[in-house]
């Protein structure tokens, strides 16, 4: 078969509830298919193209790398040919504009690009939250057009536009040695009781590693998910913890510098090779400038505490 011709819409349709399932049992349902018949439309999918789509691992379906590349093609293809009914009727089109991101860019980086694009625009804006892994899996699959995260090194298929840099605080009461200090170093925390995420975090092995290269001891004092909580278990006197500067620090409580960790560098992420719509384009520029604004605002001097 012509591979161009295995690109039917109905295909194409089919394959993105197949994806969004990885169950051809409950695809087959939404799409009001029997499960052979959905079955046979992947299948010849798959043989027209040359590449597998999907693999199993156990009782697990995980797309192939060439099955998630058709899943972000299926996906444009949809949204573009809504678009264009739309605008061949003289209707706005309602395709909604998808933003990735983790609750941490949301709370203290986003929150001004997201209302000024909600104030100006009436196209839809949904809003995902996902971790640094899951945003770059919703930009590679089309589900999300744009995301905000740290990311290490430039991934081939993701254009990165780098937003803003930030120091990273450790949070200490008022009365805290530590408080009267500028900024501090990784020596400075040795034997201190630390607020961390939970194992295999990006955040909790890069602090790990800096401890072991300073040869500072360090106890967990408790897991928490989030910059929100683990500044909370701060506040309450469980420990320190170490988080990005543009946190809010409770009353009672002070940010300071740690010289010797990185800055954290936060990017806008998305598809390569793909034109974007244009409210796209125009919420890209939105999240550049008010990002860059919030965290440019002034320059930042260490932490201090909030009223």
């Amino acid at each position: 078969m012509d591979p161009a011709l295995a690109l039917r819409s109905d295909w194409l349709e089919a394959f993105i509830v197949f994806a969004e399932h990885a169950n051809f049992t409950r695809a087959a349902k939404a799409l009001h298919l029997s499960q052979p018949a959905l079955h046979v439309q992947i299948a010849k999918l798959s043989e027209a193209l040359g590449v597998p789509l999907y693999v199993r691992r156990g009782r697990l379906l995980e797309l192939t790398r060439e099955g998630t590349r058709l899943l972000a093609f299926a996906r444009e293809t949809r949204e573009r040919s809504s678009e264009f009914v739309s605008h061949l009727s003289g209707d706005g089109s309602d395709e909604p504009v998808v933003l990735c991101a983790g609750e941490g860019a949301y709370l203290y980086l986003l929150g001004d690009a997201v209302r000024e694009f909600s104030k100006r625009h009436t196209a839809p804006l949904r809003l995902l939250t996902r971790e640094r892994v899951g945003t770059l899996d919703a930009i590679r699959s089309g589900e999300a057009h744009l995301g905000v995260a740290v990311v290490d090194g430039v991934p081939d298929d993701i254009e990165v536009q780098d937003l803003c840099e930030v120091e990273q605080v450790v949070v200490v009461p008022q009365r805290h040695p530590l408080a009267i200090k500028r900024a501090v170093h990784v020596k400075n925390l040795a034997g201190a009781r630390l607020i961390l995420p939970p194992e295999g975090r990006p955040h909790r092995a890069m602090l790990s590693r800096a401890f072991q290269a300073a040869n500072v001891p360090w106890h967990v004092a408790a897991e928490a998910s989030g910059w929100e909580l683990m500044v909370h278990f701060a506040a309450l006197g469980i420990g320190l913890t170490v988080v990005n500067d543009f946190c809010r620090i409770p009353k009672g409580m002070v940010g300071r510098p740690v010289r010797d960790l990185p800055r954290v560098r936060y990017s806008l992420l998305s598809r390569r090779n793909v034109r974007p719509r244009e409210r796209v384009s125009q919420l890209r520029a939105l999240i550049v400038e008010r990002v860059r604004s919030v965290v440019g605002r002034s320059p930042r001097p260490p932490a201090q505490s909030l009223g």
